[in-house]
């Protein structure tokens, strides 16, 4: 295959959202023709035989950390879009927790200016360096290509603050997405206040803090006041806690602009897994209770929570504390965050579609159409239509495979799934006509 992207036929894929088995014509990198019933006309070009495996629009992740600028030995743009194009991952939201952040048009430049396997859309920073006291420029951030505007790693503390930058990016129609968390109700807590805590305590003769579900709760529930007050569009990241379900919900059902996204390890795993993964369980916000669990698939079933995006964070195994051992006395030092780009769809499929809590079209709305909503590119993104850009993945969800984090295309190795076994293997990922990755 010659990766032309101007001129490229698949044949017999079977298109989840309509459930139709087709030839879909790529020309150009746009999806030319959508053809059922065998009326394919003729054309030279290549040709990829699905063979009757699914096929959707490419998977987009609005919650991506790729460490670059300044951190580019976690990982980088490179390595960090080749991982997600593997995990079926065609567009990502690059985070602006860098070093230096994404909080002027020159880093917003810098990660656009940089080659990539997939659509990287960068996050420019609500406030100067992210420290929560000044605004950036809203309107200088998204002349230079910022989808949206977010201090992910650290909440907005300040209300005032937080009050004027939803007015701000209401004005500049930009979206926020919000990290929530109180700071000072976390108190320096590094996993979920819980029963687990309590027995890594004593069994390991430590006293850590936990962080109870009050701190995610507590900004959650500003922020949604707050985009009542101001009539902004708010997103709100990673949730975690079953309250703040409930607070997502009751916002839906008054109107407001709100959406929501959890991450695979929210509704695959619980505080407990710190016990069996360690270090490689550890992550803000904190794994929450079972209870906690089933309140997340309840909102990924109801609608109350829009998307599934991966928070992919890698860090080297010496940021991790990894030295390969459960060792819970290094839970204090190590950092947050778990890699996620390549398992994401096949922990969607595994956990929450053979279950079954959820459908296979429904866990493909929350990768594709309501991401591309979100951020407002579904006139180009998010589902296969003519005249749509050709980013497609081609799947398999009934053949079993066994993730092996030594594999990854990322430069980091930090996660609980090692050795798990999923369905939903990628079997072809092509971004813009131009295939980019084929399981071999």
């Amino acid at each position: 295959m010659n990766n032309n992207k101007n001129n490229l036929i698949i044949k017999n894929a079977r298109i989840v959202e309509t459930g139709e088995t087709a030839d879909i014509i790529i020309s150009d990198g746009i999806i030319a023709q959508i053809c059922t019933g065998g009326n394919l006309p003729a054309q030279d070009c290549d040709i990829i035989d699905a063979c009757g495996n699914y096929i959707s629009a490419g998977f987009i992740d609005l919650h991506v950390h790729l460490r670059d600028p300044g951190l580019t030995y976690k990982e980088d743009i490179e390595s960090g879009t080749k991982s997600a194009v593997k995990g079926g991952i065609t567009t990502v939201c690059c985070m602006p927790n860098t070093k230096p952040c994404l909080d002027t048009s020159h880093e917003i430049k810098y990660v656009l200016d940089h080659n990539a396997y997939c659509n990287v859309l960068p996050v420019g920073a609500i406030t100067k360096s992210q420290k929560g006291e000044e605004l950036t420029e809203f309107a200088e951030l998204k002349k230079a290509g910022a989808i949206a505007l977010s201090d992910d790693g650290r909440p907005v503390e300040n209300d005032n603050i937080m009050r004027e930058a939803l007015i701000k990016a209401k004005a500049n129609d930009m979206l926020i997405m919000s990290h929530c968390e109180d700071l000072t109700l976390a108190h320096g807590g590094i996993i979920n206040d819980g029963e687990t805590l309590k027995k890594i305590n004593r069994e390991y003769n430590l006293s850590l803090k936990g962080i109870p579900n009050e701190a995610e709760d507590k900004i959650t529930k500003r922020d949604i006041d707050l985009t009542c007050e101001t009539g902004a569009k708010l997103h709100i990241a990673h949730v975690s806690s079953k309250n703040s379900v409930d607070y997502i919900a009751g916002a839906k059902i008054r109107g407001f602009n709100i959406t929501a996204e959890t991450c695979p390890h929210y509704f695959v795993l619980t505080d407990e897994d710190l016990l069996k993964y360690g270090v490689n369980a550890k992550m803000n916000p904190p794994l929450r209770s079972d209870e906690d669990r089933e309140q997340i698939i309840y909102g990924i079933q109801s609608g109350i929570i829009d998307c599934i995006s991966t928070d992919h964070a890698p860090h080297s195994l010496e940021d991790k504390c990894d030295d390969g051992n459960i060792n819970l006395a290094n839970l204090q030092k190590a950092s947050n965050g778990i890699i996620g780009l390549e398992t994401s769809f096949a922990l969607g499929v595994t956990h929450l579609v053979k279950q079954p809590y959820i459908t296979l079209k429904k866990l493909i709305e929350l990768m594709t159409i309501n991401p591309a909503k979100i951020i407002g590119i579904d006139k180009t993104y998010g589902t296969i239509e003519a005249g749509k850009s050709a980013d497609l993945t081609i799947f398999n969800v009934d053949e079993k495979f066994v993730y092996d984090k030594n594999q990854s295309y990322s430069k980091s190795r930090n996660t609980p799934f090692h050795g798990f076994e999923l369905y939903g293997k990628i079997l072809y990922t092509i971004v813009g006509g131009k295939v980019v990755y084929i399981n071999k």
